[in-house]
């Protein structure tokens, strides 16, 4: 990281920025040609979850290339100044790199969408019995990943 006065290297705080975002943003890649997209997630303190549905872009682009950037984001804020090229921004982001892989097992698909679940409602789901014959669930091993703050701000505090 070029700014090293705002790197997050704590891993604590990183699982908590994951664990704060609302969203993830996956950067895929097919053709040489770049494509972004939102998913819900889930994270297990070693790998991001996300499910989609039996087909579509983001499974053509997953299919081409499984290589990903993922970027989540927490306390986001525009900093108003007096002068225009003086505005600036608050923030907390994490950016990975990983590879996807689809889980097809139900009893993985069911863990996995687990994860999710507990990320926006912070409690357990029961996903025995259910048929997952209408969505593809996918796991995002992650290679490496770093955490960033605005340079005034404090890191969050540690869970």
């Amino acid at each position: 990281m070029r700014r090293k006065d705002k790197e997050i290297k704590d891993g604590a705080v990183i699982r908590r920025i994951i664990e704060k975002a609302g969203i993830c943003r996956l950067g895929l890649c097919r053709d040489n040609v770049p494509y972004i997209v939102p998913v819900c997630f889930g994270y297990d303190g070693k790998s991001l979850y996300f499910h989609t549905a039996r087909e579509g872009m983001k499974i053509d682009y997953i299919a081409a290339n499984n290589r990903v950037c993922f970027e989540l984001e927490d306390e986001v804020e525009a900093v108003p100044n007096d002068s225009a090229c003086e505005w600036s921004f608050s923030f907390y982001s994490v950016i990975g790199f990983g590879t996807v892989e689809e889980l097809t097992d139900p009893t993985l698909q069911a863990r996995a969408l687990g994860w999710i679940m507990k990320h926006y409602s912070n409690r357990e789901w029961d996903f025995s019995g259910r048929s997952f014959e209408n969505m593809r669930v996918w796991r995002i091993h992650i290679d490496q990943m770093t955490g960033k703050k605005s340079k005034d701000k404090p890191l969050p505090l540690q869970v």
